[in-house]
C-alpha cells in the first residue's frame, strides 16, 4: 500500500538510528577505523553510524574521564543507548535501588543529550508476577529521559494476559518495548565456537514487532552469511518504513556471533532501506564513506543518500 501525503510529512520529522552492539572490535581496523589508534575508535565509528549499544555500563560504571572523553568523541546527532547497571536490574531486581540509580545517572550526566534510550534489560526469571515491582521502577524514573525495557521470560511473548498487561504498562509509562530478533542465529547450525556461544547466552524468544512509545528498538543477532539473514532482513525492511511514516524514531542494531561482519550488513541493510524508500523521505545518516579497503573482494560501502 502506497505511503499518504501525510504519512509522508510524518515521515519526513522522523529519524532513524542503525548501529552496532560496539564501537571497538579489532577486526573492523580493516574496514571501519583504517589508520585509526585505538582511542580514536569511537570518534570514527560515530562518522558512519549515529547509535550503539553501550552494554559496558551493565557490567561496569565508567569514570568520569572516559565519560568526557565518550562526549569529546562524539558530535550532538549521535545517540548512545546505555544499559542500566546489573546491580540495580539483576542482583537488586529494581528493589531499593533509587541511590545507585541517581550515582549512575550523576557519573553520566555529560552524555544525557546524547542517550536517546536508556535500556533496562531484566533476567529470564523476571516474570508476570514480578511487573508490579516495575512499574513502581518505571513511576520513579526521569521524566525527561527515554527508557526501553527488555524481557526474557516466555510468558512476556506468549499473546496472553501477562503479554498484554506488560505491554499497557509499557504503554502507559511511555517506555519503549525492546525487540530481540535472534530467529537467524538459532536457524545456523551450531558449527562454530561463535555460533554455540550465541545459542547458549541469546534468548531464543518469538518476535513481536510492536512499538510501545517513539523509539521502538530492534537487536538483530544474525548469522555470518548475509545471505542467510536476508529472509530475516525483509521483515524489517516492511516494518521500520510503517513506524517511520508514523514518526517514529526507530533504533536498530545488528549483531552476528563474532561481530567481524555486522558492519558490513548494517550497511547492506540500509542500502536496501535506502532503495526501497528513496522517493519517500527517508532520514539520511552520516553522508560518509567507508575507507577503501585493501581487500579487492570487498566492495566500498557508503552510506550517504
Amino acid at each position: 500500500m502506497p505511503i499518504s501525503a501525510a504519512e509522508n510529512a510524518e515521515m519526513s520529522s522522523s529519524q532513524l538510528y542503525l548501529g552496532l552492539p560496539m564501537w571497538s572490535h579489532s577486526h573492523w581496523q580493516h574496514s571501519v577505523y583504517q589508520q585509526c589508534q585505538q582511542s580514536e575508535r569511537l570518534a570514527r565509528y560515530a562518522q558512519v553510524f549515529n547509535t550503539v549499544e553501550g552494554n559496558t555500563t551493565f557490567y561496569a560504571t565508567p569514570s568520569l574521564n572516559t565519560v568526557n572523553n565518550w562526549a569529546s568523541a562524539t558530535d550532538d546527532n549521535f545517540r548512545f543507548t546505555f544499559k542500566l547497571p546489573k546491580s540495580i536490574t539483576h542482583e537488586h531486581k529494581l528493589h531499593n535501588c533509587q541511590q545507585a540509580l541517581a550515582e549512575f545517572f550523576n557519573v553520566m550526566a555529560k552524555l544525557h543529550e546524547k542517550v536517546g534510550v536508556w535500556k533496562i534489560q531484566l533476567p529470564s526469571k523476571f516474570g508476570p508476577r514480578d511487573l508490579p515491582i516495575l512499574n513502581n521502577f518505571l513511576t520513579q524514573l526521569p521524566a525527561d529521559m527515554q527508557f526501553g525495557v527488555e524481557v526474557r521470560h516466555r510468558e512476556f511473548f506468549a499473546k496472553g494476559e501477562a503479554e498484554k498487561q506488560l505491554n499497557r504498562m509499557l504503554i502507559e509509562h511511555n517506555c519503549n518495548r525492546i525487540i530481540m530478533d535472534t530467529r537467524a542465529v538459532f536457524a545456523a547450525p551450531p558449527t562454530t565456537a561463535a555460533i554455540i556461544d550465541a545459542h547458549e547466552k541469546k534468548p531464543k524468544v518469538p518476535v513481536h514487532p510492536i512499538a510501545t512509545a517513539e523509539n521502538p528498538i530492534i537487536r538483530f543477532v544474525g548469522e555470518h552469511d548475509l545471505d542467510k539473514n536476508q529472509h530475516y532482513f525483509n521483515n524489517w525492511l516492511t516494518q521500520i518504513p510503517k513506524w517511520l511514516a508514523q514518526g517514529k524514531q526507530p533504533y536498530l542494531f545488528i549483531h552476528t556471533p563474532d561481530n567481524d561482519f555486522a558492519p558490513e550488513q548494517a550497511v547492506d541493510f540500509y542500502q536496501q532501506l535506502r532503495a526501497k524508500l528513496s522517493n519517500m523521505g527517508l532520514p539520511t545518516l552520516a553522508n560518509i564513506e567507508l575507507p577503501q579497503t585493501n581487500d579487492a573482494s570487498q566492495d566500498q560501502l557508503d552510506l550517504g543518500f
